[in-house]
């Protein structure tokens, strides 16, 4: 079992409450992509119900799921920090119902309110965090020679 990133719910209410009049209600059918690898990103979103697989594009190996994002997570670093382009791949496993945000519009007031950007960019910052552990350790799973002694 993983550990679980932080959620939205993990931003202080006065901070998610501003984050949110920017929520607009999307859905996805299974299979649908969200985003793809350096793809510009201009939007992100927050999983209401469903799931998200996360993938990256490996030479010669395809492109294996890293993460499976769920109900309250981030979908979508790259918004927040130039040049904005998306670093994995993303895909409706399920049917998702997801909140959608516009990433010009955040960004800009995480620059214009101080209290707000320092939330949000703690936020992300420690999604990013915990998203760099999983990958390492799903890379390992999938790449890393059986008996070879490597750890995860």
């Amino acid at each position: 079992m993983r550990s679980a990133a932080p959620k939205v719910s993990t931003l202080p209410v006065e901070h998610r409450e501003r984050l949110m009049a920017f929520a607009e209600d999307v859905y996805f059918e299974s299979g649908d992509r969200l985003f793809e690898e350096q793809q510009h990103a201009e939007r992100f979103w927050i999983v209401k119900t469903g799931a998200v697989t996360l993938d990256a594009k490996v030479p010669g190996r395809g492109s294996p799921v890293i993460e499976t994002l769920r109900h309250g997570e981030l979908v979508g670093l790259s918004w927040l920090f130039p040049p904005y382009l998306c670093q994995s791949g993303a895909e409706a496993m399920t049917p998702v119902r997801a909140y959608e945000f516009d990433a010009t519009a955040v960004r800009s007031l995480c620059r214009t309110d101080e209290g707000f950007g320092a939330a949000v960019y703690f936020w992300v910052g420690s999604i990013l965090a915990h998203r760099l552990q999983v990958t390492r350790v799903r890379l390992l799973d999938l790449y890393a020679p059986h008996g070879s002694g490597i750890m995860a």
